[in-house]
């Protein structure tokens, strides 16, 4: 498996780095810590700009040191261009699996320029793309071993390729996994025509296609070691909405994803349901898209 940690390097201490550390990667993984460093406003000084590689190189090569720590495979990279394309490009020439891109405690304008390029991680990305957010911990607990993982599916052959991608990667052990589908209710408004039974009885075949959705997730993780249980959300609001409550009130590390579409994604999903959970969920959110596509323009 080959895995980017896409960091700030100007910046040390980075959570994708923490978060890649503390969790097990198939035998033989390969990691590249790479940083996409803007030139502009190196511009009119560009002793600035090598000085800036030469800072970045070295908090790149601690992470890697850590990397090195858990056992892995690491090279570090340093791509001159905007963060917000030349990530993705440089995912597709390495041929990566996985991105995982960091959104930290920053301040307000850092937070905009880190929103901006997750979102264009998430729409150009050749691969499956996680933005790490730190893991919740209660100070008066001992830290846990394992990730509570929830897995949003609609029964797609892309949320199925999200499971499987789930169910092929090691875990820390005694990892929880809640698998949800939300019943895509339709617009009452539209079917003024019913009368009250009929509209309960569409409402009622809604939700047996979410549970049967949720059922057959179930079954790709059942000869895994995950701990699985599966749900079906009441709640009557936008679907990206019901998927970050859920997440809420589970106390979920990581929301799972399948991306529709081959690379970035379809026009119907920008600023919606993966999207949307991947910019606002409190916690990690990883969204599982099919390998090596290539990036859009």
């Amino acid at each position: 498996m080959k895995i980017i940690l896409a960091v700030n390097g100007i910046l040390p201490g980075e959570e994708v780095v923490k978060a890649a550390c503390a969790r097990p990667w198939p035998s033989g993984s390969y990691f590249c810590v790479l940083n996409a460093l803007d030139p502009y406003p190196f511009v009119r000084i560009p002793l600035l700009l090598e000085r800036a590689k030469a800072h970045i190189r070295q908090n790149l090569e601690d992470a890697a040191d850590r990397l090195r720590g858990i056992g892995g495979n690491v090279t570090t990279e340093i791509v001159v261009g905007s963060p917000r394309r030349a990530i993705s490009v440089f995912a597709g020439d390495w041929q990566a699996d996985l991105v995982m891109v960091g959104s930290s405690k920053l301040r307000r304008w850092e937070r905009k320029l880190i929103g901006s390029t997750a979102r264009s991680v998430f729409r150009r990305g050749p691969c499956s793309v996680e933005v790490v957010r730190p893991v919740r911990e209660d100070t008066n607990a001992e830290p846990k071993p394992y990730l509570r993982i929830l897995v949003a599916t609609d029964g797609s052959e892309f949320s199925t390729a999200a499971l499987h991608s789930l169910a092929e990667r090691p875990w820390p052990g005694g990892s929880k996994v809640k698998i949800i589908s939300v019943p895509e209710f339709p617009p009452l408004e539209e079917f003024s025509y019913l009368n009250a039974g009929e509209a309960e009885d569409l409402r009622v075949a809604c939700e047996e296609e979410a549970r049967i959705c949720a059922a057959k997730g179930v079954e790709v993780l059942a000869g895994s070691e995950l701990n699985v249980h599966s749900d079906i959300p009441k709640e009557r609001e936008p679907i990206f909405q019901v998927i970050l409550n859920e997440a809420e009130k589970w106390e979920a590390d990581v929301i799972v994803l399948g991306s529709h579409g081959h690379s970035g994604f379809d026009p119907v999903d920008i600023g919606s349901v993966s999207e949307e959970v991947g910019l606002r969920s409190k916690c990690s959110v990883a969204v599982i898209r099919r390998p090596h596509a290539s990036a859009a323009a």
